[in-house]
């Protein structure tokens, strides 16, 4: 039986994770210091430490065959309220998580995200395309350099130190238990407790939604795949729909109304948007032989559909 161990096990997309792998039979050692979400059962063990625990981190790393580090600060309100925390538990947490990794020879796969790209306007993005990025007083692109920091730590221990490790970067994934500060999760809540969609500047701008299933799927994927040692990928759609999109077929769905936000009035300066965000999954197709399946509206039907059960998650601020 393969020993696995999930930093942020208790997140949305770490949660998900960890009902997969315990599914597929392997031992599970949540590494989080967040209560697990309802329903979740069947793991091994439940670590409630810090990721910026170095030496907690080594001791539950230590017997694990493979890693997977899910752990991080992350959500606009996060990075606007907590730029300094972004940057310290991603980098810093990572860095402790490659360290251990290092010394066991355990496999890792490394969490990042579609917003190292910045605001590249060549689109799509294939893995290898340039990071575009604003000014350093915009505390909007602490998470996507914290998140790039990571990826080169990753290149460097695979380098330098033979350390095995592969890297997804997730675009716009949405699902069950997702915090609602999302563009999917918010819009579902919103609706569901009787408030309108927020539309930002028009709903113009578009992203490739990606269900929860299908990351998941592809996150597995790269464990047991010695091609994909070393490499990034990027892990999305490639439907692109826009913002006002979700928000139509939502109230569709839901009912309700959709009432329009000024972004520059309501987060200032401090945030800039990015008006499309498209993956070039070929390698991914390539080399994992992966591609995501879930069309937008059914992903959306299965979400809320969870969600109208779910108490303890509409109890949640939107």
């Amino acid at each position: 039986m393969s020993h696995t161990v999930v930093t942020g096990g208790c997140g949305f997309i770490g949660s998900h994770l960890v009902e997969r792998l315990v599914r597929d039979g392997h031992r599970v050692v949540v590494y989080d210091p967040a209560p697990l979400p309802p329903g979740i059962e069947g793991i091994a063990e439940h670590v409630r430490a810090d990721i910026l625990d170095e030496r907690r981190v080594s001791e539950v790393v230590d017997s694990a065959d493979t890693v997977y580090h899910l752990s991080a600060m992350v959500g606009v309100d996060r990075y606007l309220a907590r730029p300094l925390d972004v940057i310290e538990v991603n980098v810093l947490g990572s860095r402790n998580v490659l360290r251990a990794v290092h010394a066991t020879g355990a496999k890792v796969v490394m969490a990042s995200t579609s917003e190292v790209y910045g605001r590249n306007p060549a689109i799509p993005w294939a893995e290898d395309a340039d990071r575009v990025l604003g000014s350093t007083t915009a505390d909007r692109w602490t998470y996507s350099s914290s998140k790039a920091v990571v990826e080169h730590m990753t290149y460097g221990f695979a380098r330098q130190h033979g350390v095995r490790a592969s890297t997804v970067r997730y675009f716009n994934v949405y699902g069950p238990r997702q915090r609602p500060a999302y563009v999917v999760s918010r819009t579902i809540h919103r609706l569901l407790t009787g408030k309108p969609a927020l539309v930002y500047d028009g709903g113009r701008q578009t992203r490739c939604f990606t269900y929860v299933a299908d990351a998941i799927e592809a996150t597995v994927c790269l464990a047991d795949n010695s091609e994909a040692d070393g490499q990034v990928f990027n892990i999305g759609s490639d439907q692109e729909t826009s913002i006002g999109e979700i928000a139509r077929l939502a109230t569709h769905l839901i009912g309700g109304t959709v009432s329009s936000v000024d972004t520059a009035h309501t987060l200032g300066e401090r945030y800039e948007d990015i008006e499309r965000r498209v993956p070039d999954v070929s390698k991914a197709k390539a080399v994992l032989g992966w591609r995501a399946t879930t069309e937008v509206a059914e992903g959306l039907a299965t979400t809320i559909e969870w969600a109208r059960g779910a108490r303890w998650w509409l109890a949640l601020t939107s």
